[in-house]
């Protein structure tokens, strides 16, 4: 902030006197503006059309409510299309299933098979050409089981990332849905329904109301004489012959090198009936002892 920095000639002026008027036990002035500790940039999250907004500036929110709804006729398509892609992928899933029963099957009668033509060959009651026969068969079944369970593997993968899609596009059906992420007041819109929204590009700003205090720059001199909780009294440029109290919340830790000032930020405990973030107002100080 360096509105403040062409008026320091005007300080070298005043600081005398106000120095002198510290001592005396007049008040310590500082300019500043209003703000909102807590501020946020709603936006979307996705690159899609504004259809519809449901909150404007002025308009108090609970956090989850509702804000603008975006185009969601592709995304839903593209939710539909992931389920159907997922039931088709459990469908084979269990088809494979089924396949590997049965090829366990088929191995452990071939097993059986070649064991009892094996014991038939040495006592001649078959041929060893009948043998060597279940011999194939059995290698022909375990090749089958180990394709089986390739497929099973296959299949499960195939699942997992069917389901990884599906969730994936409705969290970008979500995303359709811009909810306040706070309970607050809405300070400004930016954008009307029609219009293509960017991820990040601002909607709209919403501030929190828990605290609000006034940004005010302090020459350093009084440095030693302010205090957190030091009582204060607000006199807002709209209403120049009244006093709002407020209370010091915070020092800044950091001097302006050019006007020898920092920045103190007094929470605001009593609003006018009509302000705005970033209005004008100046803030008075008794000195701490």
């Amino acid at each position: 902030m360096k509105t403040h920095s062409s008026l320091g000639w005007l300080w070298a002026l005043v600081l005398p006197l106000a120095l002198i008027a510290s001592s005396q036990g007049a008040d310590i002035m500082g300019t500043g503006t209003l703000e909102a500790r807590v501020r946020s940039t709603v936006s979307a999250r996705i690159q899609e059309r504004l259809m519809e907004v449901l909150a404007d500036q002025g308009d108090p929110v609970k956090a989850g409510q509702l804000l603008a709804k975006l185009d969601d006729a592709e995304v839903t398509q593209q939710v539909a299309i992931a389920e159907a892609s997922l039931n088709a992928a459990r469908k084979t899933a269990t088809r494979v299933a089924a396949d590997l029963e049965r090829s366990e099957a088929v191995l452990k009668q071939a097993r059986l098979d070649e064991q009892r033509l094996a014991s038939l060959v040495k006592s001649s009651a078959v041929s060893q050409t009948e043998a060597d026969k279940a011999g194939e068969a059995l290698k022909v079944a375990e090749a089958d089981l180990k394709r089986a369970n390739a497929a099973i593997g296959e299949a499960e993968s195939q699942v997992l990332v069917a389901e990884k899609t599906l969730l994936y596009r409705k969290e970008q059906l979500a995303f359709t849905r811009i909810v306040a992420p706070y309970d607050g007041l809405i300070i400004r819109r930016d954008r009307e329904p029609g219009e293509m929204l960017v991820p990040g590009g601002a909607l709209m700003e919403i501030i929190s109301l828990k605290e609000l205090w006034i940004s005010a720059w302090v020459d350093e001199s009084y440095m030693a004489k302010v205090a957190p909780g030091q009582k204060a009294r607000i006199v807002f440029r709209s209403e120049p012959g009244r006093d709002y109290p407020g209370e010091v919340s915070r020092l800044g830790r950091e001097s302006d090198r050019e006007t020898r000032e920092f920045l103190i930020n007094v929470r605001v405990t009593e609003l006018p009936k009509n302000w705005a973030i970033g209005q004008r107002a100046e803030v008075y100080l008794q000195p701490a002892p």
